[in-house]
């Protein structure tokens, strides 16, 4: 399992803190995009991100918005490993996967608490990753929902050439009941206390 870091839930000192978080043995940077519209919580625009981060992490870039194709063509610019879009957009989801593609990213289809893992399986021949949120997104902090354990099982059972990866509520304890998917997103448990510390215990659960 590797491990993709969030800021989302870091308050002060933005750039020095992710700085710190970037040189800990994290596999990727994990980027919270939110435009106020399609979730209430707004976060970076593209200016203050590249202000705030460097390059020496891959970019796992998760778009919470409603004008996905503007996010993608201002977040291509950063060369993510991977653009996550959600499946809830009302937009045309084959576009935006074709889309993405177009630019040699990686495609991330993700799903709210709500959304039953059979409404994107027309989807997951085309997809490189799938995102299941383990909390309803917009919001660093929240407590891990347990259904999720179901739609990873689920997307296991499917056997299809994705990655599956899961966000929300997770710490030293709920990452023993994902501990089959291949990314989990961590952000508040880590930014809480002492970064490599807390890295190093989530990795002790992992690996025993």
């Amino acid at each position: 399992m590797k491990i993709s870091a969030s800021f989302l839930s870091i308050k002060d000192n933005l750039k020095e803190n992710i700085d710190l978080l970037t040189k800990c043995d994290i596999d990727y940077l994990h980027l919270d995009i939110m435009d106020g519209v399609f979730v209430k919580n707004k976060t970076w625009n593209i200016l203050e991100i590249k202000n705030l981060i460097n390059h020496n992490k891959p970019l796992d870039v998760h778009l919470m918005v409603s004008d996905v194709y503007k996010y993608i063509d201002e977040f291509k610019e950063l060369n993510p490993d991977f653009i996550t879009f959600h499946y809830e957009v009302d937009l045309d989801i084959m576009d935006i996967i074709n889309y993405i593609k177009k630019f040699n990213i990686k495609v991330g289809l993700s799903i709210k608490p709500n959304t039953k893992v059979e409404e994107i399986i027309p989807y997951l021949p085309f997809v490189d990753l799938v995102l299941v949120m383990s909390v309803e997104p917009g919001l660093g902090g929240q407590q891990f929902i347990t259904n999720s354990v179901d739609k990873i099982k689920k997307l296991k059972e499917l056997k299809g050439n994705y990655l599956i990866e899961v966000d929300g509520g997770i710490n030293v304890q709920t990452i023993d009941l994902i501990k089959d998917v291949d990314i989990a997103v961590i952000g508040s448990y880590i930014t809480s206390g002492d970064y490599k510390e807390k890295i190093k215990m989530i990795k002790e659960k992992i690996y025993g």
